[in-house]
């Protein structure tokens, strides 16, 4: 099968280097060319279009977001913006994610061997979803996915008995209906166009998408000033109200956890859980057991299949749990997983997500009095 061929654009000699040794050292990439600044990218592309892009912002001569923008008006190609970029440059990620970058890494950190592999991992799975990513012009078809090996959610939050579940199942109160969301590479536009559609008394959203630390509190702000709902970033101890939708942070966890009468949502550190931290399967365990059949499952757009089995025990404690479908998804990786584990009660298209958010919220039980 041939490799996944990755150009890279950077302006930095060694951060050209570093990549070019992560990505080569994957047996299923490896690097076609480099291009210090985007006019030498074209140069490349006129000789051999590579399968992934990986593109740094800052450059001298043209920026990256301009670059992006004539990529993907000329000759769409799956981009990687991997960016060095601190928080006060993270709205400019936004804009190239909205320009159609399909994912964005942060640049490899070797400030120590823990961080390294961390980088790498991140690196290359990226480079992998990017080129399974669909897109408009683009009809080479990608190797088949492959879902790697990885810790479970039992690493973050333990899992219970079947006893304990059936337990659990019996004497679960009706609470305010919940939903919680996991996406990937593809990610962050499916949840803009979800998450603007639904009406400002909405339930309370819950939201893990793959995304380095820092640029989560830029996707929250910019969805904040589009969106008839609040979006913000999680916070440690954040209460989980109607017409609110928290995402968490990068770098960390997010569980749901129910305190008397009310949930609360809290960080957590600790390894990545199906290569990914915050991890899709975190969240959706510590919804399906603090909240059951009270929570709807929704697992989007994205590549392995971190999400499958937390949406799978979501459904087993009742909870109604859907699947984006092929023909919508950027890349069906996760929601494929999903349904093949029989996680998913239904697959839908993205235009009817936000349909079924607020038809859980009208129809779901009203409960008569405080939570146990």
């Amino acid at each position: 099968m041939s490799k996944i061929r990755v150009l890279i654009v950077d302006d930095s000699a060694s951060v050209r280097t570093t990549l070019s040794e992560i990505i080569s050292a994957d047996p299923d990439l490896e690097v076609m060319a480099t291009a210090a600044d985007p006019y030498v990218a074209v140069e490349k592309i006129r000789h051999e279009v590579p399968d992934v892009i990986f593109l740094d912002v800052e450059m001298p001569r043209m920026d990256g977001l301009t670059f992006l923008k004539k990529i993907m008006s000329q000759r769409p190609i799956p981009v990687v913006i991997c960016s060095g970029l601190a928080q006060a440059g993270s709205d400019t990620l936004m804009q190239c994610m909205e320009a159609g970058a399909v994912d964005v890494v942060t640049k490899p950190r070797i400030d120590t061997a823990q961080f390294l592999q961390e980088s790498r991992m991140r690196i290359c799975d990226a480079a992998k979803a990017a080129a399974h990513a669909k897109m408009k012009g683009l009809k080479k078809a990608a190797p088949e996915l492959k879902v790697e090996a990885k810790l479970t959610a039992d690493a973050v939050v333990p899992p219970i008995s079947d006893a304990r579940r059936d337990s659990l199942i019996a004497r679960m109160p009706v609470t305010e209906p919940i939903v919680s969301i996991g996406a990937s590479t593809g990610g962050t536009e499916a949840l803009r166009e979800v998450l603007e559609a639904l009406p400002a008394n909405c339930p309370p959203i819950l939201i893990v998408q793959h995304m380095p630390e820092k640029f989560t509190g830029a996707f929250a702000r910019r969805l904040d000033a589009t969106c008839a709902i609040t979006v913000k970033e999680a916070e440690d101890g954040d209460l989980v109200m109607a017409g609110r939708a928290l995402i968490a942070p990068g770098n960390v966890h997010m569980q749901l956890v129910r305190n008397g009468s009310r949930y609360t949502v809290k960080i957590v550190e600790g390894p990545h859980v199906s290569r990914h931290r915050p991890s899709v399967d975190v969240l959706f365990r510590s919804t399906a057991q603090a909240a059951g059949r009270n929570a709807l499952g929704m697992l989007l757009t994205g590549m392995g299949d971190d999400g499958a089995r937390g949406l799978l025990e979501m459904r087993q404690m009742g909870s109604p749990t859907v699947a984006q479908d092929e023909e919508s998804s950027v890349v069906f990786g996760m929601p494929k997983e999903a349904i093949q584990r029989g996680a998913a009660g239904r697959v839908l298209p993205l235009s009817r997500m936000a349909t079924e958010i607020v038809n859980f919220g009208r129809n779901a039980p009203k409960p008569t009095g405080g939570m146990a």
